[in-house]
């Protein structure tokens, strides 16, 4: 397990729930941050005892020192595995999203979370269906699951796909990484991103370097598209190189815009996955 990346995640609030763990929790229970003091009757734990404050109160009662506890949080990852992500240059995006599940399943591991698997193209696949599960080798399981799973037979991801995943998880708290190109139309997405309101929702966009740059070098380029099997030549005018870069950037504002208005900032993994980023990015969005 040596070789396998590692990142740190945290959430940016406390945490609900009772199984210990590692995250801040807003429940009571045995930790070491002080929340307040409560009476004896009420937490009937004597080793908490504070004599120093029972003899200040203004009743004469027994007061004991009552801690926040540490707990564990469901982690689940949901994956696009349509055609789209089928597509790389060194190697596809699929491909980066399994290297991508395999670090969040050592490092859920490493806290003592739970990690779980949902993935969609034009639907849910249930085959790749795995619920969140605690254990050192969970993560690489769930990545082969992603490297060995067969083409998508649909022509497109999409948002309906994606909504489907979503209701699984509707209402429920956890932390939830969507990874996607999310090459489709995203009219329906604050809604689908409304079902996820009770989760913290971090968006990874998985692109390749061939899809967002035009090449340097050569006007003539030979297009495949991954998703429709379309095969075709484009002359590559300055004003289609322009109107390429154009596009991108566009993309990225409105991706930024949908997640942003819903309080969420997308994580960019462009090329290969990266999990000194990857901490960075919570250490940013934590502080």
């Amino acid at each position: 397990m040596n070789g396998i990346a590692e990142f740190h995640y945290r959430l940016p609030t406390r945490a609900g729930g009772a199984r210990p763990g590692s995250h801040p929790g807003s429940s009571f229970g045995s930790g070491q941050q002080f929340a307040m003091h409560g009476r004896l009757f009420d937490y009937p734990d004597p080793r908490r005892l504070d004599l120093r404050a029972s003899m200040r109160a203004a009743r004469s009662e027994w007061l004991v020192r009552v801690h926040l506890q540490r707990v564990a949080v469901p982690v689940v990852v949901i994956v696009d595995v349509s055609a789209s992500m089928q597509f790389g240059t060194r190697q596809t995006k699929l491909q980066v999203a399994a290297d991508f599940v395999e670090a969040l399943g050592y490092s859920a591991f490493r806290v003592g979370d739970r990690l779980g698997l949902l993935a969609f193209d034009a639907g849910e696949r249930d085959d790749l269906f795995m619920p969140a599960r605690y254990g050192r080798g969970t993560g690489n399981l769930l990545a082969t699951m992603l490297r060995e799973c067969p083409s998508s037979a649909a022509a497109s991801g999409g948002v309906e796909g994606l909504r489907r995943c979503a209701t699984r998880l509707a209402g429920r708290q956890a932390l939830v990484f969507v990874v996607s190109d999310f090459h489709w139309p995203l009219i329906q997405m604050p809604r689908v991103l409304d079902m996820l309101v009770h989760a913290c929702v971090v968006p990874i966009v998985v692109w390749d370097e061939a899809e967002i740059s035009p090449p340097r070098r050569g006007p003539l380029l030979a297009v495949h598209d991954t998703e429709s099997g379309e095969e075709r030549m484009v002359w590559l005018r300055d004003g289609i190189r322009k109107r390429w870069r154009e596009g991108v950037e566009h993309r990225r504002a409105e991706l930024g815009g949908i997640f942003g208005s819903r309080g969420m900032r997308p994580f960019y993994v462009e090329g290969a996955f990266d999990p000194e980023a990857m901490s960075r990015y919570f250490l940013e969005t934590t502080v």
